[in-house]
């Protein structure tokens, strides 16, 4: 009777140990070599982590606009400039993203040809020229 109890408490523990085994190998077959990860839209493209802001919902409740950017900059110095200027580049796309919403209708689509435009003046005004082509991914709201 006290094996079979045994055999239960270490069954959990045993196939968690499978589990972690027979992820390892997979995990690091798709990791990049190097160290590197691996960057989506090629080497010029800078990706932003995804950017939020809260809007009016239906009836009085709040709800989440979610967005998508990147900048595609084939211009090796202006590229590296706006590398280190990514927390900068966030904030003003943050803040500009932050007041469109604010004045969204409650229930209206978002306008995605002008988030466009103004994201894209954000971009040109914080890397001090132009030469940065700005590229929208999803726009959500939920």
């Amino acid at each position: 009777m006290e094996q079979i109890h045994r055999l239960r408490l270490a069954l959990p523990l045993l196939f968690s140990g499978l589990v972690a085994l027979s992820a390892s190998p997979a995990a690091a077959a798709g990791a990049p070599k190097g160290g590197d990860k691996k960057k989506g839209g090629g080497a010029s493209f800078i990706q932003f982590a995804t950017l939020t802001a809260t809007v009016a919902g239906e009836r009085g409740r709040r709800a989440v606009l979610t967005l998508e950017a990147g900048l595609d900059i084939p211009d090796e110095k202006l590229r590296e400039a706006a590398e280190l200027s990514t927390p900068r580049l966030r904030a003003a796309f943050s803040q500009s993203l932050r007041v469109y919403a604010a004045g969204l209708a409650p229930a209206a689509l978002p306008n995605a040809d002008y988030i466009a435009r103004q994201l894209q003046r954000d971009a040109d005004r914080v890397l001090g020229k132009a030469g940065a082509t700005l590229l929208l991914g999803t726009i959500l709201v939920n």
